[in-house]
């Protein structure tokens, strides 16, 4: 039988070939070749008399009747299969494998149906490699195994395909015809001879065999294509299967044309991703982009936004999917609804409203400060009662190392809440808080929306830390951002610039920590409810050494209790004479100086434990840093000593007068501020107004200059309270009368000689106290804030409450 042979190349890359009338004959002669004259006579020979056919696995690729291919040959085995065969006479079963990842398949990983194969070539490359080109004959099925070694052989029952040509079948292959036809036309890599070859074949199966091995569709679907002997069903699956690539084809066609009349000629790039885009879109499959629209559309489901926001999000949402993706706009778009998605809108922890536990929690985290750890109690068993009510914004103030920050903490770990802190000193941006407008490149929110987004949480602990270090220029004012943040009245609608929409903070707990309030402006002080955190007393910091400092440094030397132990006396003597703060920071370096020489000696195998007494601390401390300095101003006229406080705490301070020879005229030096200057020429009035009441000299004023100066003159000083210092500096110099050395005085004056209140109470009479002072000289309108110095700080000490210079005078002088 002759063949008129064309080559094709299909869209799986086989190479077929015009379908032949199935011929039996090739095979029946090779599976006979060695049988009896007798056995081929017989009309009722048995199949299993037969020779076995050998088998080849493919993977990958179904062989139909009719068809050539060509195949790469690898395994072993198949090489062995094709060194004992000959080209042009032999005759093989091709079978598919089940799963193309099996490399050594056995019968139970290959279909049952197969294709007898004549081999046309075997081509054999360099370093072992083969191609074959095989023709496909017949189907067959295989009946049992006949041997797996050294390749697979099969007895094999040769299957007919069955066909009777009815008007049915003719209708059917005419538009089996006609959609392939139209399916060639369509497709750019299908040659115009393929056409013709489908004109030209009128057999059904063959019309079948060829359509299926050409057509686009998975391997198993090829497979029951192969399986299927009826004709017609065959025909009618390829039938239904080429009306849908059909259809797919036409779309694509029209949508071509649709986006080729709505772009220029000189815009070819973003033509293919227009056409891109709408072949995908119509086939009901996404691109990159249409994944990231539609986990964002998800995303932005779950956040639980309030509604204005929602809208807002979705309307951003809809101008992503019809910018570009090589658009700078596309990144700002998405980089913001990733922000606004990743927001906590819903988000909240469970409050601790367990009192007792919060209570107990906050005494062992801190000594003392029995008046915050109130407010917070009070403010727990408010929210216990009252679950929606607003969450108050309090301001720590005190001197660096009193436990500002470590108390925020502590709060949130009572609360079960998450902490957050962020560190407002040298900020001059008001960017910083409230975001960069999108506008800009690199724009982001602010400094309160981003640790939110951190957090995961609405409803943390949010510490602004060092409020009094907030700066100001050209940018704006960030303290002026705040007064939103820190308004319960307004912050549950506070908006971002960069977010541009309303996010409510009325469920965060703000606290604010600050060393002095004088910085902060007046209308953010008024938003905030302070508490005055003021310095230890020396037995407090005797305390909070023992039971938090001590331990600490000797765990993190590596030391046990064992190893080192610190006497009170110890402890005691470094906080009179090597450290002189209001906080306990400096005492925990000295502490940890400690820790470290005997680490040293422990390291060394110097010394197993150690005991430090006050003994000791000369040599690992050296000499004490602080002493009294009232021996050196005794018996001076013109000396007083004065109370300031300072933001690291009070101390003494000395006031020096003098006079020369002059016109009257007052100086003043020691650095100090414009509010002291006044309070010194105040001070300087009233001393002139009252001479003659005091047994003066009045011509003295217009003979001598007077000088006020306060030592330590690198230090900045200012404020009121050393009015009474100043006054009394200036008579004792006059008169010269010495002031009693264990006085020191606070208070600010009037020209009529009055004594105002002063701030700082607790600090200045702690440093009174350290300083060894016997007698301090108060305002009287402060008598009633010494009620809240601890007794321990008032022991040992006379307290003079005074309402005029006067009563001052007669206390200082005698």
């Amino acid at each position: 039988m002759g063949r008129s042979i064309i080559n094709l190349l299909s869209p799986d890359n086989t190479y077929v070939v015009e379908v032949l009338q199935e011929d039996s004959e090739i095979i029946e002669d090779f599976l006979n070749r060695d049988c009896s004259k007798r056995e081929r006579k017989s009309k009722t020979k048995s199949f299993n008399e037969l020779k076995a056919l050998d088998i080849l696995p493919i993977r990958n690729a179904v062989v139909y009747p009719g068809t050539v291919m060509p195949l790469a040959i690898g395994r072993d085995k198949s090489k062995v299969l094709f060194k004992e065969v000959t080209p042009n006479e032999s005759i093989i079963g091709l079978v598919t494998q089940k799963k193309s990842d099996t490399e050594n398949p056995e019968f139970g990983d290959l279909y049952s149906v197969g294709t007898a194969a004549s081999i046309l070539k075997v081509i054999r490359l360099p370093q072992g490699a083969m191609h074959v080109i095989v023709h496909g004959v017949k189907r067959f099925k295989i009946v049992k195994p006949a041997s797996t070694e050294p390749y697979l052989k099969a007895y094999i029952k040769l299957l007919d395909s069955k066909v009777r040509v009815t008007k049915k079948v003719k209708a059917l292959i005419f538009n089996v015809r006609q959609n392939a036809q139209r399916v060639v036309s369509l497709s750019p890599n299908v040659p115009e001879e393929a056409a013709v070859l489908i004109e030209n074949i009128d057999d059904p199966s063959s019309l079948a065999d060829f359509l299926a091995a050409n057509l686009n569709i998975e391997i198993h679907e090829k497979q029951k294509l192969l399986e299927e002997l009826d004709s017609y069903q065959r025909l009618e699956r390829i039938s239904v299967v080429l009306a849908n690539q059909l259809e797919v084809l036409e779309m694509s066609s029209k949508i071509q044309g649709k986006v080729r009349e709505s772009i220029e000629k000189n815009q070819r790039e973003y033509f293919l991703q227009e056409q891109l885009k709408a072949i995908q879109t119509e086939l009901g499959k996404g691109d990159k982009k249409s994944e990231e629209i539609a986990e964002l559309t998800e995303r932005i489901k779950k956040a639980k936004m309030p509604k204005v926001v929602e809208t807002e999000a979705f309307r951003e949402l809809d101008r992503l999917s019809k910018t570009p993706l090589m658009s700078p706009d596309y990144s700002v778009i998405r980089t913001y609804l990733d922000w606004i998605c990743q927001l906590p809108w819903a988000i909240e922890t469970k409050d601790q409203l367990d009192i007792r536990k919060a209570e107990r929690i906050l005494n062992k985290d801190h000594y003392g400060l029995e008046k915050i750890k109130k407010r917070v109690l009070e403010f727990l068993a408010v929210r216990k009662l009252n679950p929606s009510g607003k969450s108050p914004i309090l301001c720590f103030v005190g001197p660096p190392g009193v436990g500002k920050t470590s108390l925020g903490k502590s709060i949130a770990r009572a609360m079960r809440r998450k902490f957050i802190r962020i560190s407002l000193g040298g900020i001059r941006d008001e960017a910083d808080i409230r975001g960069h407008r999108r506008t800009y490149i690199g724009a982001l929110p602010g400094r309160v929306l981003q640790e939110l987004r951190k957090c995961g949480a609405k409803n943390p602990v949010f510490m602004l830390d060092e409020l009094d270090k907030i700066g100001a220029d050209f940018r704006g004012d960030p303290a002026s951002a705040l007064l939103e943040v820190l308004d319960p009245e307004q912050n549950f609608s506070f908006t971002d610039h960069y977010l541009d929409q309303p996010f409510n903070l009325s469920h965060v707990m703000f606290i604010g920590t600050a060393n002095y309030m004088e910085p902060v402006p007046p209308a953010l002080r008024d938003r905030m409810e302070v508490i005055e955190l003021p310095g230890y007393t020396e037995l407090e910091k005797l305390n909070i050494a023992k039971k938090y400092l001590v331990p600490r440094q000797i765990k993190e030397h590596g030391l046990t209790k064992k190893q080192l132990t610190i006497k009170d006396e110890a402890v005691s003597e470094i906080i009179t004479k090597y450290t002189r703060e209001a906080g306990v920071r400096n005492l925990e370096r000295l502490i940890a100086s400690l820790c470290r020489a005997v680490a040293t000696d422990v390291a060394k195998d110097q010394k197993r434990s150690a005991t430090i007494g006050k003994r000791n601390l000369y040599k690992i401390l050296g000499a004490a840093k602080f002493e009294s300095e009232l021996a050196l101003r005794a018996g001076i006229a013109g000396v007083a000593t004065g109370l300031a406080y300072t933001p690291v705490g009070g101390e003494i301070l000395f006031i020096e007068s003098a006079r020369m020879p002059g016109k009257g005229k007052l100086q003043l030096t020691g650095q100090i501020g414009d509010v002291m200057k006044e309070s010194a020429q105040a001070a300087f009035s009233i001393l002139k107004a009252n001479a003659k009441e005091m047994g003066m000299d009045q011509e003295q004023f217009a003979t001598y200059d007077y000088h006020i100066h306060v030592p330590a003159g690198a230090v900045p000083k200012d404020g009121p309270s050393a009015g009474v210092a100043m006054f009394i500096s200036l008579v004792s110099l006059v008169l010269d009368k010495f002031v009693r050395p264990d006085v020191a005085m606070t208070g600010e004056i009037t020209l009529r000689g009055l004594v105002l209140p002063i701030g700082g109470l607790k600090e200045k009479i702690l440093a009174a106290k350290q300083a060894g002072i016997k007698t301090v000289l108060l305002p009287a309108r402060n008598k009633k804030d010494i009620a809240e110095v601890p007794a321990e700080a008032k022991k040992g000490l006379e307290f003079v409450f005074v309402k005029n210079v006067n009563q001052a005078l007669k206390v200082a002088l005698g």
